[in-house]
């Protein structure tokens, strides 16, 4: 998956790989869609606002008073942000044995070190792209992690050979 500069934070190019769980919800959400965005908005054919979801986790509040309750409301659970989903989503791949490095990567933070040995961050920068082994190694890290939600949901994880030549753009 290839992320549009304007899609992301530091305006630089992401190359995202999805585990076979992802793939699956992308396939799932394209059925019957004839919108040009996998996660469109309901109101036009745009893509859905990036506040979407915080807002659907948290509801809709104006000048402080609650219009509409969030999921988080609905469903009694402690508050939390999309965000809390990532640094969830990096513990669980640490807890099932992913090195920090490709974690790092697959959180597009720049990794300083390479076999211990400390890199400077202009290499990153200014000379290395993503490369192919980068890709590799966020993909395993994301690929353990959609078996590990399998594992949690009681789902057998499918072949590699399903998702093959699958590429997405955001």
């Amino acid at each position: 998956l290839d992320v549009p500069l304007k899609r992301v934070k530091k305006r630089r190019m992401i190359q995202q790989p999805l585990p076979s769980l992802a793939v699956e919800i992308v396939r799932e959400a394209l059925k019957g869609n004839n919108k040009d965005f996998v996660f469109a908005s309901p109101l036009d054919n745009k893509p859905m606002h990036r506040k979407a979801m915080a807002d659907a986790l948290r509801g809709d509040k104006r000048k402080g008073k609650v219009r509409t309750p969030g999921i988080c409301q609905l469903l009694g659970l402690k508050p939390f942000t999309p965000h809390d989903l990532r640094r969830t989503a990096a513990s669980w791949a640490r807890r099932i044995g992913q090195p920090m490095a490709k974690i790092a990567l697959c959180l597009d933070h720049r990794v300083t070190t390479e076999d211990g040995i400390k890199l400077p961050p202009v290499t990153g920068k200014h000379y290395v792209h993503a490369e192919d082994r980068e890709v590799k190694e966020k993909r395993d890290v994301l690929q353990a992690w959609a078996a590990e939600l399998r594992r949690i949901i009681g789902e057998p994880a499918p072949t590699r050979q399903a998702e093959a030549g699958l590429r997405l753009v955001a």
